[in-house]
């Protein structure tokens, strides 16, 4: 008899921790006055997940590079409203030495902890979900995962917008009723419409209607494109004027908006851990930072 593949639980950790950051407050700290609030929410949001999804695999996917070269390439503006002035990200000043100790809890517990130098946490959830033999949920406040949603598979998304707490389940269905297109057309959708959270301009004058109605029409990005450039496809004089000013925009921003689905992610055993990797290391991590109720949680429900 074989057994059906387990439920691979992706977690956008940057989007995680910065909301974790923002929704626990700063006075939650360590013995010596370190803030630790994304720490201490992050551990119990995958508690949280883990206890109430009940996942077989749990990937923590990481930004190795929060602004790729290559989509910078594509269009100059990706995420430079979020640029420092050192050309990092821009992170608050105490959230900036979480991060490094969110990264030791996740290893010392046995989280498999997933980064690709040269691309975002986004890449590394495509590449899991087209490598996974069994479902998959997207734990993410980006809609650009939306993307990646697939009844058939299953993949799902767990839509942080309302906080963890009261994750939106995102399938197919809700896709389509939100946006007035499937999920594997989010993608094309996004290009036209814009993202100004990413710094991505989309097409003036083309609004989420008109940008689900092109898509439904041409049924995708390409296609559109090739009408207007062999002016076919009877487009109304308007829509065509505002397409063609936006023609170099239109081939260079795909590169952007879609995830990889080939970063080159290693081989991992994504099993929940069964136990701690370095109990020893986790213990001085608890001590250290303050995290025993968070760590004991989180430990029952592996």
């Amino acid at each position: 008899m074989t057994t059906s593949p387990q439920k691979l639980l992706l977690l956008d950790t940057p989007s995680l921790y910065f909301r974790a950051f923002y929704g626990v407050p700063e006075s939650v700290t360590a013995p010596d006055g370190m803030p630790v609030n994304a720490v201490r929410g992050l551990i119990d949001m995958i508690a949280m997940l883990v206890r109430e999804h009940s996942p077989g695999e749990l990937v923590a996917c990481m930004d190795a590079d929060w602004r790729p070269a290559f989509r910078v390439a594509a269009i100059p503006s990706y995420k430079a409203h979020r640029l420092a002035a050192d050309g990092g990200e821009e992170v608050p000043d105490t959230l900036a030495p979480q991060v490094p100790v969110i990264e030791r809890v996740l290893d010392a517990a046995g989280i498999a902890r997933v980064g690709v130098p040269g691309y975002e946490a986004d890449d590394v959830m495509g590449t899991f979900t087209a490598r996974a033999r069994g479902p998959v949920d997207i734990v993410t406040g980006d809609r650009d995962m939306f993307q990646l949603v697939d009844d058939a598979r299953p993949v799902r998304v767990l839509y942080t917008a309302r906080g963890v707490k009261n994750l939106q389940i995102v399938d197919e269905a809700a896709v389509s009723a939100r946006y007035g297109v499937p999920g594997r057309s989010y993608a094309d959708f996004a290009v036209l419409r814009g993202d100004p959270s990413d710094g991505l301009p989309g097409v003036a004058g083309i609004g989420d209607k008109t940008a689900a109605a092109l898509i439904t029409r041409f049924g995708s990005l390409e296609a559109l494109v090739t009408a207007l450039d062999d002016g076919a496809g009877d487009l109304p004089a308007g829509q065509r004027a505002k397409l063609a000013a936006a023609r170099d925009y239109l081939r260079a921003a795909p590169a952007v908006v879609r995830v990889a689905h080939d970063a080159p992610v290693p081989e991992l055993d994504l099993s929940l851990p069964a136990a701690p990797r370095d109990p020893e290391a986790l213990d001085a991590l608890a001590e250290r930072y303050g995290l025993r109720g968070p760590l004991k949680r989180l430990s029952a429900v592996l």
